[in-house]
């Protein structure tokens, strides 16, 4: 991989980054009511709500305000502070992100472990009775909305077998057990999910691959099925596999809120969704923009990824 490369696809992500900021920022002046009204309340008189805008800098011009809040985070990493708690931004985001984190890469690995044998077993032998079970699996994955799959779950596994907690974190330093007693379920609902979902995929890219006729061309001169599975077949659909693991992973760093919100999860799903129901629109804004810079990380590491496993795609 070239530094130029590099270097390209770093500008191009904070191209997009710069555009999402611009966005996410032009929302709040356009909502209803003053965010120094939210926070003194509404029997606050309006001198008092105009001296606070004052000193929020919320009389400025927009360019001004966007200008100090993105050179904030830029510069000090500083999202400004809570218009409800008053508190710094900053660490809760910190404090939330490896909950998130965790989750969404927990969930992916069960992803994981469902899609890449079912894909490969029903791609092998397509119409037969494995391809038959993977469709229907992924069918009723996709079809199963998440809080019904969680709400399902906790009532099995918590409530009548008591094995596993039913809602709540751990920390790594409270220890392993409790740690991964916590994460099973939640991540156990978001992978069968995601599984599924990436299932129908793998199938699709095995599939267009074992169809090529260098595939049938290594099977006619007697080249080993392995063989020609490992050295062939898998190899080059790996940037297709690559593609939808990318996505998925940038999909639930994103949207994994009702997850987080169903087992009581401390992540920047649940953040998000309280300060949207107290109208804090900063904190609103800084989980928009965590979401947005994991969505676009991810797909940049995707696209480096294929340059590692097909040095032409940088040319290209």
């Amino acid at each position: 991989m070239s530094i130029r490369y590099l270097l390209r696809r770093l500008a191009t992500l904070g191209l997009v980054l710069l555009g999402v900021s611009i966005v996410v920022f032009s929302v709040q002046p356009l909502l209803p009511g003053s965010a120094a009204r939210v926070r003194l309340g509404v029997q606050a008189t309006d001198e008092a709500v105009a001296a606070l805008e004052a000193r929020m800098g919320l009389d400025r011009p927009l360019v001004v305000q966007y200008l100090d809040w993105a050179g904030g985070i830029v510069l000090r990493g500083d999202f400004g502070d809570s218009m409800v708690t008053g508190t710094p931004i900053r660490d809760e985001i910190v404090r939330r992100v490896p909950a998130t984190v965790g989750l969404a890469f927990a969930a992916l690995v069960v992803g994981l472990a469902i899609a890449l044998p079912l894909g490969l077993l029903s791609a092998l032998k397509p119409g037969g009775k494995r391809d038959l079970a993977a469709s229907i699996f992924s069918q009723v994955g996709v079809s199963i909305p998440d809080f019904w799959m969680g709400i399902l779950f906790i009532l099995l596994f918590a409530e009548t077998l008591g094995w596993l907690p039913s809602s709540g974190y751990a920390p790594l330093s409270a220890g392993l057990g409790a740690w991964a007693s916590h994460l099973v379920l939640p991540a156990l609902t978001a992978g069968l999910i995601s599984g599924s979902i990436m299932t129908r995929f793998v199938r699709s890219a095995l599939l267009e691959v074992l169809g090529m006729d260098y595939v049938r061309t290594a099977r006619a001169k007697g080249v080993a099925a392995r063989r020609v599975l490992t050295k062939h077949v898998l190899r080059n659909a790996a940037i297709s596999i690559v593609t939808i693991i990318g996505l998925q992973m940038a999909t639930l760093l994103s949207s994994i809120v009702v997850i987080e919100i169903i087992f009581a999860w401390p992540g920047l799903g649940q953040l998000a969704l309280n300060a949207t129901l107290q109208r804090d629109y900063p904190v609103l804004q800084a989980s928009v923009l965590m979401a947005a810079v994991a969505f676009t990380v991810v797909n940049l590491l995707t696209d480096l990824s294929y340059v590692l496993l097909d040095p032409s795609v940088e040319v290209a």
